[in-house]
């Protein structure tokens, strides 16, 4: 009997196995395009998207709108902001200068900034990297927003934020914290003789071909670049204008997706530094007390349904990115938006599981369950911080609720296991020594909480003011020189719009009294003993604001 030849066999079991390798990425790009089809549309900003295996793209496409107002479809050769994945960047400009020999990352920062006041405390470099210096984080102070439209120099930022309180002591908590990576940057600097921009440019940029990519301008012309965008209670608005100087090396960056693909095949071909270093920044690390933390430098560990991840997102005026790695499977995933409103940790989640063949659940799958197997896990669970959710029922419908923010529907996959709408983010009930207990996870990380006894908020409900009153509340008022607060009334209907950001509605729970929907946050407006306004203060994050009204 005569056999085929050894090559014709092993060309026929190749052809096979790329015929059946294509048809699967078919599979995977029409799964993908159904999902985001039905998320994006032409009325709404975009979003470009890639997937790659083993360092190369099997999809990459562009959703949704670039520009709404001249109609552009977002398309992959589109330059996002990328806001916080920039830290990745400036925590691999730190580990290049530490493999150079010129700092250690347990150097103490007065060593390059010998004028900084530590208020007798140990801060290295490590504590900046992986937020655990203890330093106040800018961005939460009342003064970004009101700086938002200024340019800073990094020492100019930095002296905003370098005489306020410690929140703890070096190394010995987590906090994110975005005041850390402008000191990288300005230490980057100080080491290098180059700005930050100059030095990510000619160490990273050129040197990997990454064209599309910039440290960020408002002012310079960037090709393709994509417009940013906020949603309001009316619809989009163009987002607020923010300074490209005061994210810096925190979030500065400007990219596409091909060209963040460019990044991480260097990062993992080790091109710009030794895997030796790659491992302190993509594996976590540890308090003082040796407890760890997910956080490395500059990335995040987690997983997907089983599967390791390192990944960051970042969030800015206009901007939302999420960019995901998952080193067992090698597969790649980016996701830019120009929304400061959308998921896109969501999508690329999602998009995630699907590329590695571990999809997440939809809620189309969920089962019904008796009255009585829902009112079980009724009731407030307490987490680490402070963290309390609120499980309520209305209507045969589960509901969750963080204390402070919104409630939103969680639906049954079996009889403890119930997702939110997108799949990604679970709880798991059960019983322990007769008390309810909640794994809760997100991103890849599952936290417990214990049952607790806690009544719901009340469901704020808004009430109807006559348009007299409504009238005494127009005006402008100051909260800071820079950050004024503007009430405007249409139809009956209360607007805000603060310095640099969009108009919101507010709603009226009492008189003189108002509530945000879109955040947690309340303004009360203050009365003379004429019975007249003369000023508001605004109740957000545990912070009081008062401006008086000027006009």
């Amino acid at each position: 009997m005569k056999t085929k030849p050894l090559y014709v066999s092993l060309v026929v079991f190749l052809t096979f196995c790329f015929l059946k390798v294509n048809a699967q990425s078919q599979d995977l790009s029409q799964e993908i395009d159904n999902y985001l089809n039905a998320n994006f549309n032409s009325e709404m900003p975009g979003m470009s998207i890639l997937v790659a295996k083993d360092g190369k793209a099997i999809y990459n496409k562009g959703f949704g709108m670039a520009n709404l107002e001249l109609e552009v479809k977002a398309e992959p050769k589109h330059v996002f902001e990328i806001g916080s994945i920039t830290k990745q960047f400036t925590a691999v400009c730190i580990l290049m200068l530490e493999e150079q020999g010129k700092l250690k990352t347990s150097d103490e920062i007065t060593t390059y900034i010998p004028d900084y006041p530590t208020k007798g405390k140990v801060i290295t470099i490590h504590h900046l990297l992986n937020h655990t210096s203890g330093i106040k984080s800018y961005t939460n102070m009342p003064s970004f927003i009101s700086n938002a439209r200024k340019d800073m120099t990094p020492t100019e930022l930095i002296d905003v934020f370098k005489n306020e309180p410690m929140d703890f002591d070096p190394g010995t908590a987590f906090n994110y914290n975005n005041s850390g990576y402008i000191l990288l940057g300005h230490i980057i600097e100080v080491v290098s003789g180059k700005t930050y921009a100059e030095f990510i440019k000619s160490n990273i940029f050129d040197r990997l071909g990454m064209s599309n990519s910039y440290y960020g301008s408002m002012s310079a012309i960037i090709s393709n670049r994509a417009s940013g965008y906020s949603e309001t209670e009316n619809g989009y608005a163009n987002a607020a204008y923010l300074s490209l100087t005061l994210p810096y090396a925190a979030g500065s960056i400007m990219s596409t997706t091909e060209d963040l693909l460019k990044w991480q095949n260097a990062i993992s071909a080790n091109t710009l530094i030794k895997r030796s270093s790659l491992e302190k920044a993509i594996n976590g690390s540890q308090l003082s007390n040796g407890d760890t933390i997910d956080y490395g430098y500059g990335w995040t560990t987690g997983s997907i349904n089983g599967s390791k991840t390192v990944e960051h997102s970042g969030g800015i005026f206009g901007y939302s990115s999420n960019g995901i790695f998952l080193p067992d499977e090698q597969v790649y995933v980016i996701g830019l938006t120009n929304c400061d409103c959308g998921n896109v940790g969501g999508f690329t989640t999602n998009i995630a599981a699907m590329a590695i063949g571990k999809p997440f659940p939809k809620i189309e799958d969920a089962i019904a369950l008796e009255p009585a197997e829902l009112e079980k896990w009724v009731g407030a669970y307490a987490f680490d911080e402070g963290v309390i959710r609120h499980i309520t029922l209305k209507d045969q419908q589960l509901y969750s609720q963080r204390e402070g923010s919104t409630n939103m529907k969680i639906y049954p996959m079996t009889e403890t296991h119930f997702i939110f709408e997108e799949g990604t983010i679970a709880y798991d009930f059960y019983m322990e020594n007769g008390k309810r207990m909640a794994k809760f996870t997100a991103n890849g990380n599952t936290i417990t909480g214990q049952g607790i006894e806690k009544a719901a908020p009340a469901e704020q409900v808004s009430i109807d003011l006559s348009e007299d009153v409504l009238e005494d509340y127009v005006g402008t008022y100051e909260l800071m020189p820079t950050f004024h607060i503007k009430i405007e009334v249409r139809d009956a209907k209360v607007y805000t719009t603060a310095t640099g950001q969009s108009e919101i509605e507010i709603y009226a729970s009492e008189q003189d009294k108002f509530f945000l929907k879109v955040v947690p946050a309340e303004i009360v407006f203050n009365r003379n003993e004429a019975n007249e306004i003369e000023s508001l203060t605004l109740f957000q994050g545990g912070q009081e604001l008062t401006g008086k009204k000027i006009n």
